[in-house]
């Protein structure tokens, strides 16, 4: 929604986004500045429009005039979209407008006559409001994945290039009379995320499709956002497994760690961070967790944590330990700040409906899509955790 169509509903949810935005280390500040002064700008020209009708209706009280009510009411209807986003009514309408692959929109131009902007649909360009049920299937699919709830979210168009220093020399002592220092020698370089399409598409039947409803739409993204999600948190691990151990001109480094399971391999791991990495995590699958808690349960209590209080995220991207062959990584340890994750376009998911393609086996095909860009961006953030 553009910010000159925003009521102070919209103003105060989009302000408390943007104020958890710029707690983020990477926030673009300029831009959420920016947009900040254009809330506030809204705001003020709303109080304004308030108080212009308020003066408006004590001037016709007092002239004994009529009092116009209908641009309060419609002003009203404008302020209840996310009453009809809620409602049954109008999800059962955005799902019989999905499933005619965006072409019938009959049902939402009637519960949304004031509020959408009908002359700019077109096919497989959604521009209705999600529901709010459906929205929120996505959202949780979200705060559901371990990994990618951790990372906070970017919404620039285009690639992006993210500096790191790959090297520099250290501070020096100066004393006075002596010769000056040597300059310092500083090495920087920069990762580009390039946003790509991640897919995930399944197969219903004739039957199922055209039967449709607001049940259908729950199952699709309740499945799709799932998979979406899940494969973008094994994107993430992919970027770390990805890295080089030393930092190169495009590619922070990630060390490696080279040993058998032990009571002490995270601890050992964690010696090999910068000391910029604060937020540390473990991510492995939930059975190298036990393989882990089962070495103190072996080793009696004389051995401290071998988890070490670190918070540990479950992956099945990694290998099991027992099943990992050599020089094989089945642990990653540090801080999921050092990942960018950027949606240009949104993190809703899109779908498209192919009926065609396979119409002689009774099949349509149903895609959802995101477009996201996965780097990993900061030097010495996480250790590789290989196999002996």
């Amino acid at each position: 929604m553009e910010i000159k169509e925003m009521q102070m509903s919209d103003i105060e949810t989009r302000s408390a986004e943007i104020e958890e935005l710029l707690k983020s280390e990477d926030a673009d500040i300029d831009s959420l500045t920016a947009e900040v002064e254009e809330l506030e700008k809204r705001k003020a020209q709303i109080l304004a429009e308030v108080e212009q009708r308020k003066k408006e209706a004590e001037e016709a009280l007092k002239n004994g005039k009529e009092i116009e009510v209908t641009p309060t009411e419609e002003r009203k209807n404008k302020m209840d979209i996310m009453e009809l986003r809620k409602s049954n009514e109008y999800a059962k309408a955005y799902a019989d407008w999905v499933l005619s692959g965006y072409k019938n929109d009959k049902e939402l131009r009637k519960i949304l006559t004031a509020n959408a902007d009908a002359n700019n649909v077109g096919e497989n360009d959604t521009v209705y409001p999600v529901p709010v049920m459906l929205e929120n299937k996505v959202q949780t699919a979200w705060e559901d994945d371990e990994i990618m709830q951790r990372i906070a979210p970017r919404f620039l168009k285009g690639n992006l290039k993210i500096g790191f220093e790959v090297s520099s020399t250290e501070a020096v002592v100066h004393a006075e009379g002596d010769e000056a220092p040597a300059e310092e020698r500083l090495v920087l370089g920069s990762v580009e995320i390039k946003p790509e399409s991640v897919k995930k598409w399944l197969y219903v039947t004739t039957e199922q499709y055209e039967i449709g409803g607001e049940e259908f739409m729950d199952y699709i993204y309740d499945e799709l956002a799932y998979r979406i999600v899940k494969k973008l948190a094994s994107l993430v691990v992919n970027a770390i497994k990805n890295a080089p151990a030393t930092s190169t001109a495009s590619a922070p480094a990630v060390p490696q760690l080279t040993k058998a399971l032990t009571a002490s391999t995270i601890v050992e791991a964690e010696g090999l961070l910068s000391a910029e990495a604060t937020d540390l995590v473990a991510i492995m699958s939930r059975s190298t967790e036990s393989a882990i808690k089962a070495l103190k349960v072996a080793s009696g209590e004389n051995v401290g944590d071998p988890l070490d209080g670190i918070t540990v995220l479950h992956t099945d991207a990694l290998p099991n330990y027992a099943d990992a062959t050599a020089n094989a990584t089945y642990m990653l340890v540090g801080d999921l700040k050092s990942i960018i994750a950027n949606f240009p376009n949104g993190r809703d998911i899109k779908f498209v409906f192919d009926d065609k393609s396979k119409a002689e086996e009774d099949l349509v095909k149903i895609v959802g899509r995101v477009l996201a860009g996965i780097g990993y961006v900061k030097p010495n953030a996480f250790v590789q955790v290989k196999k002996a």
